[in-house]
């Protein structure tokens, strides 16, 4: 996922049934991205990318957009205002993601930090539900964050259910699946409510956690023709629209 500082070697829905049988489309789960043109293309930014030209990712294809918004419970995007309004000015559908330190605060505490500092929803049809990346350790050897799988599970409950709370929507997850199995043993509690944004840098979607039967977002490659990693959404731009929505 691009962040705001080190990188990471490997980075890595329903809101309603109707919304996943529209997300899933009948496609099938793993595809690769130059047959998937008919699909909309969209991609993530954070401070890396500093001030993006909106003009030229929507000239580019780009349909959609996630900004960074936070990083635990202190840190905030400084270029968050131009790119999240800015992707809108352009004519892009866009949402908000928080990177998550789960090992510095709790996923409550984290989850509400995010919401005051941009991570919020409204289903005007251009704006995505909240993201969580969860994803390996980018800053240090414990690539769980220290945590059990029983407490990561908890921890993003207790994150889910802050942004549920203040927003109304489950967070989207965006993960990989390595980790995912590694860190909370591949729990499938999270499949039923909250889609999925799938992390794998690859010709097909591979592998998906336990209890996802299809990907919402696929992040395909980390450098593109659209400033940032490189999405997929697994719908028509007219079910991106009807999934901004929450309907």
């Amino acid at each position: 996922m691009a962040r705001d500082r080190k990188p990471s070697l490997q980075r890595a829905r329903f809101v309603a049934a109707s919304v996943a049988t529209l997300a899933l489309g009948g496609t099938a789960l793993a595809e690769v991205p130059a047959s998937a043109a008919a699909k909309p293309k969209g991609h993530d930014v954070s401070s890396h990318q500093k001030n993006v030209n909106w003009s030229s990712a929507k000239s580019k294809g780009a349909k959609f957009v996630y900004v960074k918004a936070t990083e635990s419970h202190t840190y905030r995007n400084p270029y968050y205002n131009q790119q999240y309004n800015g992707a809108r000015g352009a004519g892009i559908v866009r949402g908000a993601y928080h990177f998550a330190l789960p090992h510095k605060s709790s996923g409550t505490t984290q989850a509400a930090y995010f919401v005051r500092n941009g991570g919020g929803w409204r289903a005007d049809g251009w704006t995505l539900p909240p993201a969580l990346d969860i994803e390996y350790n980018p800053y240090g050897k414990k690539k769980c964050y220290g945590l059990s799988k029983t407490r990561m599970v908890s921890w993003i409950k207790a994150f889910s259910n802050e942004v549920k709370r203040q927003t109304g929507r489950r967070p989207v997850i965006y993960t990989n699946y390595n980790w995912w199995k590694m860190c909370t043993g591949n729990s499938a509690a999270f499949a039923a409510n909250h889609p999925l944004w799938l992390a794998r840098y690859s010709s097909t979607a591979g592998s998906l956690p336990s209890g996802w039967n299809f990907w919402t977002f696929w992040q395909y490659d980390n450098g593109g023709s659209l400033p940032g990693d490189q999405n997929l959404f697994n719908g028509s731009l007219n079910q991106l629209r009807t999934f901004a929505r929450g309907q």
